[in-house]
Order: C-alpha cells, then sequence, then structure tokens
C-alpha cells in the first residue's frame, strides 16, 4: 500500500511532468489551424491534471484525519528502525513476486501525450468533434439559429449570408417583439456560440469573461446605456405607463383639446383613469396628470382601482424579464466579437460556396483535402499540381479564385520585353508601372493615355508618328492665320499684309 508521504512525492513529480510537458508542447511546430487547436486541447488536459494534483496535495498536507503526522511520528519515534525495516521488506516482497517487472513511473501516461503530440493519426488528428460545416472550427454552423431567427414574429427575412453579417445587432429588434420565442432563440444561440468558443479556445478562462459582461452589463443597464433597451424618462404620469402622448409640448388643457375625443380617451385609458365627460373634462383630466407620478394623482380620478399599485407587481416581473432578456444579448455581443474572424470566414466560405459549380465544388474539395494532408506533413513545399500562385498563408490559392480574377490568361508585352503578366487586372496596371515606362523611355515616346492596351513596338511607332502630325496640323501659325484690317477694310492675313505694305499698295 503507498504511504501518504510517497503519494506526495508521487504528486509533485507529476505536477513537473506535467510543466514539462506543457512546456513542449508550446515549443512545437504547429503548421496548420488543426495542429493548433489540438494543441491547445492537450494543453487543457495537461493543465487540469495539473490543478488535480495541486488540490490532491493540497488536502494532504491539511491532514484532516491526522494520518500524515502519525507516519512522520513513526518514522521519526523511537521505533524507526523497525519502520524501516517494515517497508524494506514489503519493496524485496513485491520485487520478489515481480521479478521481470521494470518501469519508470508515470512512463505510461506521459508517453501517451508525446504520442498524441508527434503522431499524426486520424486517433489523435480528431481530438474534438466538430461538423462537416464547421471546418473544424474555422467556420461557425448557424444554419439552426438562422431557421430559429426566421420564425420570429415580426422579424425581417433575410437569406443566411444577410444574417451571419446581423446575428448580433439585436438592439435593432424592437423591444415590443422580444417575447418567450425571442428568449428561446437567444439561449440556444448563446449555447452554440459558448460551446463553439470552448472548442477553439479551450484554455481561455470564459466563466470570468462572463463576470466582466455581467459588471458591464448592470452599469450601462442602471444609467439607461444599453443599446436596444433605453432607460424610460420620468417627466410625467404617461411617462410611467408607456403611453405614446408627450404633455411637455402641451402649456395648457385647452391645447390638449385640439387633439379631440377619441386621443385624449385612450391616454386616459392607456393611465387607468376617468375616460368620460365632454372634451374639456377630458383635456383638464390629463392635464391634471402633467409632471406628475401615479402616487401624486387624486384618487378619485381613476376609473376603478388605482393601477401604480395593483400593477406594481407585474411591472417589476416584466422588468426583470426584460433585464434577463438583455443580460443574454450582452453575453452574445461579447461572444460575436470574439468570435470575429471565424465570422469573417464563414461569409466568404458561403460566398464562395454558392458561386461554385458543381465540378469546381468537387475539385476544391480535393484540392482542400489535399492540402489538408499537406498540413499535416513536415514537408514545407506546399502540394501544388496546377502550378497555382501561392496566397498571402504561402499556400496555393483556390483554382475558383484562380480562374475568377482570369489568372489563366496570359499577356505579353513586347514594349516591356516580352514579359508576360499574368491575368487582366496585372495587364491593365502594368502600363503605369516602371518597366513598361523605361520601354516607351527608350523608343522616345513619351507614357501617355494615349497609348493604352498598345504593346507592340511597330503599333506604337506608328501611333506616335500619326499623333505628332495631328500636333503639327493643330499648331497655331501666326503668318497664316494672325488677321490684319488694311485701309479698305479688307481682311488679309499677317504675311499678304506684310507683303502689301512693303509693295506701298497700303
Amino acid at each position: 500500500m503507498e504511504t501518504l508521504l510517497e503519494q506526495q512525492r508521487r504528486l509533485h513529480e507529476e505536477r513537473e511532468r506535467c510543466v514539462d510537458a506543457m512546456v513542449k508542447e508550446f515549443v512545437a511546430k504547429k503548421v496548420s489551424h488543426r495542429d493548433n487547436i489540438n494543441s491547445e486541447h492537450r494543453t487543457k488536459m495537461l493543465l487540469d491534471r495539473y490543478q488535480e494534483c495541486t488540490e490532491s496535495l493540497k488536502e494532504l498536507y491539511e491532514d484532516g484525519d491526522g494520518q500524515r503526522k502519525e507516519e512522520i511520528q513513526s518514522l521519526s519515534g523511537p521505533n524507526e528502525f523497525v519502520e524501516f525495516y517494515n517497508r524494506l521488506k514489503g519493496v524485496k516482497e513485491f520485487y520478489r513476486k515481480h521479478p521481470s517487472e521494470v518501469s519508470i513511473p508515470m512512463s505510461v501516461e506521459f508517453e501517451e501525450y508525446t504520442r498524441m503530440r508527434e503522431t499524426n493519426t486520424e486517433e489523435y488528428l480528431n481530438l474534438v468533434e466538430f461538423k462537416d460545416e464547421e471546418g473544424y472550427g474555422k467556420y461557425l454552423d448557424l444554419h439552426q439559429h438562422h431557421e430559429r431567427y426566421l420564425n420570429l414574429k415580426g422579424i425581417e427575412k433575410v437569406d443566411y449570408i444577410t444574417y451571419l453579417g446581423l446575428f448580433d445587432r439585436l438592439f435593432e429588434i424592437p423591444k415590443e417583439k422580444k417575447g418567450a420565442t425571442y428568449r428561446q432563440y437567444l439561449d440556444y444561440l448563446l449555447e452554440y456560440l459558448y460551446e463553439f468558443l470552448t472548442r477553439i479556445k479551450p484554455l481561455t478562462d470564459f466563466d470570468a469573461i462572463l463576470m466582466d459582461v455581467q459588471k458591464e452589463f448592470l452599469l450601462l443597464w442602471e444609467t439607461g446605456q444599453f443599446p436596444g433597451w433605453p432607460k424610460e424618462t420620468h417627466a410625467g404620469a404617461l411617462a410611467h405607463t408607456g403611453a405614446h402622448l408627450d404633455l411637455s409640448a402641451f402649456n395648457s388643457w385647452q391645447e390638449l383639446s385640439s387633439l379631440g375625443l377619441d386621443r385624449l380617451k385612450s391616454a386616459l385609458i392607456a393611465l387607468g383613469l376617468k375616460c368620460g365627460g365632454t372634451l374639456e373634462d377630458r383635456a383638464q383630466r390629463l392635464f391634471s396628470t402633467k409632471g406628475k407620478a401615479l402616487d401624486e394623482l387624486d384618487p378619485s380620478l381613476f376609473a376603478k382601482s388605482k393601477p401604480g399599485k395593483s400593477g406594481g407587481g407585474s411591472k417589476g416581473r416584466d422588468d426583470e424579464k426584460s433585464r434577463d432578456l438583455a443580460m443574454l444579448e450582452a453575453q452574445i455581443y461579447r461572444f460575436a466579437e470574439l468570435l470575429s474572424e471565424q465570422r469573417a470566414a464563414t461569409k466568404e466560405n458561403v460566398t464562395r460556396k454558392q458561386a461554385r459549380t458543381a465540378g469546381e465544388n468537387e475539385e476544391s474539395d480535393e484540392e482542400d483535402q489535399q492540402s489538408e494532408s499537406e498540413d499535416d506533413d513536415d514537408d514545407d513545399i506546399p502540394y501544388n499540381p496546377k502550378n497555382l500562385p501561392l496566397g498571402w498563408d504561402g499556400k496555393p490559392i483556390p483554382y475558383w479564385l484562380y480562374k475568377l480574377h482570369g489568372l489563366n490568361i496570359s499577356y505579353n508585352c513586347e514594349i516591356c520585353g516580352n514579359f508576360t503578366y499574368k491575368g487582366p487586372k496585372a495587364f491593365q496596371r502594368h502600363f503605369a508601372e516602371w518597366r513598361h515606362a523605361h520601354g516607351m523611355r527608350c523608343l522616345g515616346i513619351p507614357n501617355t493615355a494615349h497609348f493604352a492596351n498598345v504593346t507592340q513596338i511597330e503599333d506604337a511607332l506608328q501611333l506616335w508618328e500619326k499623333l505628332k502630325g495631328e500636333k503639327t496640323a493643330e499648331r497655331w501659325t501666326a503668318d497664316q492665320e494672325e488677321e490684319f484690317e488694311d485701309s479698305m477694310g479688307n481682311v488679309v492675313n499677317k504675311k499678304t499684309f506684310d507683303d502689301l505694305k512693303r509693295q506701298g499698295l497700303l
């Protein structure tokens, strides 16, 4: 039987081994998104084990039952040699029964973590369960929540891509439409976002984040600054009940009477006041509530019972329900902020899939599988059988994007020294770049807009000669175009005028 001191020694050793394994996990090379997620989950396993060992050690050191103290006394008392030889005898008997069994303590457990880190088998590649739509944590799968959103009453029907951009814009939904179905929708959405975050970021303490969200929310809620839930003003009794008539714009009951009998009656009913009488009676009765709370009004003005007292409990329950809904919205806001990268990737992925044909979908799936398998290899050379250009991440760009930008079309420019440009965008851009400008300068031709899309040297020279001829023809010549008038009123050009003047005919 293992002694308490041996248990403490083993737990200390296990803690040190956990720390060592976590350090190796952090410094290990990770070449793909899958590797990063799996590494964090392995680190989470080691961290949980470290915490368990720490709690066990704390219990042993506290020695609630006094067994550790008794064991130490037996080793340090007058019969310490008897205790020593009894333990030595137990060790010898164990090895006598198991002569060929030699093992390193706790080697089996931590060798498993090493295999998980260094082996690329299917068992160790999928440490976390993700849906196919989620791409092992790269994308969100909100299709079910989109359907629940469409089933909400009074909500504008939008497609899935639009929903990805507005699922966290809950403050745009009117308060009147936020009922029980809306509460259920928030619960499902919040549960999914929280569960997805714990799968892709297992080392993050989301409970602490939720506590911070709650503190910020309570502060905003008390001041009436939380989005979508403005605090009701207390300008008068009508403001307390939420009636749609602002008395601050009226200075006398005569001005109120201009609203008519029906409008005054609806406002009085909203307050629970008597709504009968003439137009003047209703206007005076309603104007008397301006700037007053329900408790300050004369009880004789109420129809039956004072709603301020009878409805106080229901109003409090409504406020509590509203605050709970707003709390859920605040948590969704924070989680949506943490998932901004996955959200943008999801929109891009859905847009890309919708733009593909059936054949391109198959080709893209094959490329994704090849790319995923290449990521798991130690070789840094990407799999690129179609010789596609590399993206910002050093991997070949998708074939659909290659065709979309026309990179499969080559353009040759003789002026640039027969340089080849891939795609129409690069071809159009090169006319303003240094290579083309240098070639035009060598030909003695200005690189102006007249020579756009001209790539052959002969065409450029012919166009330049044509332009020079047009410029010469359009140039203004004073001898032929400057006009003079002689003494007889005849208009002649400058050359003729000078000839007549020299001959003395003017």
